[in-house]
């Protein structure tokens, strides 16, 4: 059992650690795995864990690789797992990076290619700190487990949510999770991620009645109608956030109408706007609140709503103390808890019960041309992993 805050090795099986986060980081980063596609990054990562005996469970759903793979403890505990995702955006045009984005280059220490933050570096890291965790204790109470998906960047239907529900119904709870994503901003450890807003989009169609701008008491302007509205949702005040969450906004993404020639009044609008929102209000609520506003203005509608995730918050826990402890530790730094950012896979596995917390390298240049990872922050984060599988599985 290790009871020092910090945990050393001998140079030459750190060097070699340290070899493989990298290494492992660049061949992720070579296969072109553009969500959903997995292009064999699953079975490289399973190839490693199955060296440290872990039990490898594949479940692909349609077109989606995952997998679920669990390292039993020398007596039995809690689920600790990690959790991210192999699947990357599209690179944009290719003539602007720096180098393909799927051959990976160092330079200046800055490891550049798509998916070097989000979060190829990430599963690298998670790999060579379990390792070096179960070398340095091989007695531990509890279950190491990793859940992986191809389906993040995308649609996310068949991805971590199917994962998460076939384990529900063989009733297997994790206790704990540990999400990679870039959490992080100016530098590693800065931020971490407990929570999550909701994500609810909507598509609206306004109906109008087309016909000749010379004659426009013939027609009616969906344009013209629906400007009063757009301007109130713009400027609602859907809530005043709370201590975890900022106010609910809400965002028009994409306005359109007409077909091109400015003598025809249209016979439609077509809008689609996003709620980014708090655990002050429900989708149900935001929908509701959303078409009374549409109504008042005796507006002909259709609209049609989609759920990516409910808001979820990880309140304090055995969990967020490990890894703020682990950051103040390795690092020695404060970090600032958020819940700030975009969607996670951390929606899907939260709501069972599951303390989660988001925690990987800096966010500044992911889904961007000559998007990296800085070198030595993968290093870091490698032990950060092992340090907090220390708190969590060996000390009380």
């Amino acid at each position: 059992m290790q009871t020092n805050d910090v945990t050393f090795q001998g140079d030459e099986e750190i060097a070699t650690l340290d070899d493989l986060t990298l290494n492992l980081t660049q061949e992720l980063i070579s296969k072109r795995s553009i969500s959903p596609s997995d292009e064999g990054c699953q079975h490289l990562l399973a190839s490693y864990l199955s060296g440290m005996g872990f039990t490898i469970e594949h479940m692909p759903f349609g077109d989606v690789s995952n997998f679920w793979a669990t390292r039993k403890g020398s007596s039995p505990g809690r689920i600790m797992a990690f959790a991210g995702h192999t699947d990357v955006v599209p690179p944009g045009p290719l003539e602007e990076w720096q180098s393909d984005p799927f051959v990976p280059l160092i330079k200046d220490n800055l490891l550049f290619g798509r998916g070097a933050a989000d979060m190829k570096g990430s599963l690298a890291a998670m790999i060579t700190g379990i390792k070096r965790f179960l070398d340095l204790n091989s007695r531990f109470s509890g279950t190491i487990a990793m859940l992986i998906t191809s389906d993040e960047e995308a649609a996310a239907t068949n991805g971590t949510i199917k994962v998460v529900q076939e384990l529900t119904a063989r009733k297997t709870h994790i206790d704990w999770c540990v999400v990679g994503e870039p959490s992080s901003s100016k530098k590693l450890g800065d931020v971490i991620r407990i929570g999550r807003r909701g994500s609810l989009n909507g598509n609206l169609r306004i109906i109008g009645r087309q016909g000749h701008v010379a004659y426009p008491q013939d027609a009616i302007n969906p344009i013209h109608v629906a400007i009063p509205a757009l301007n109130e949702f713009i400027s609602e005040a859907w809530d005043e956030g709370n201590e975890f969450f900022p106010a609910t906004t809400m965002q028009l993404s994409n306005i359109h109408a007409g077909s091109g020639v400015n003598n025809v009044i249209p016979s439609f609008l077509e809008a689609m706007f996003n709620f980014r929102y708090s655990t002050e209000k429900t989708a149900e609520e935001l929908k509701a609140r959303t078409e009374e506003i549409l109504n008042k203005y005796n507006l002909e509608y259709d609209v049609k709503w989609r759920l990516s995730g409910q808001p979820f918050i990880t309140r304090g826990g055995k969990l967020i103390s490990a890894v703020k402890a682990s950051i103040e530790n390795c690092l020695n730094i404060e970090t600032e808890l958020s819940t700030s950012g975009g969607t996670s896979d951390g929606r899907f596995i939260a709501p069972t019960g599951t303390q989660v917390v988001e925690l990987g390298p800096s966010n500044r240049s992911i889904h961007k041309i000559n998007e990296c990872v800085d070198t030595n922050d993968l290093l870091h984060l490698s032990r950060l992993y092992t340090n907090i599988l220390e708190r969590m599985l060996i000390r009380a």
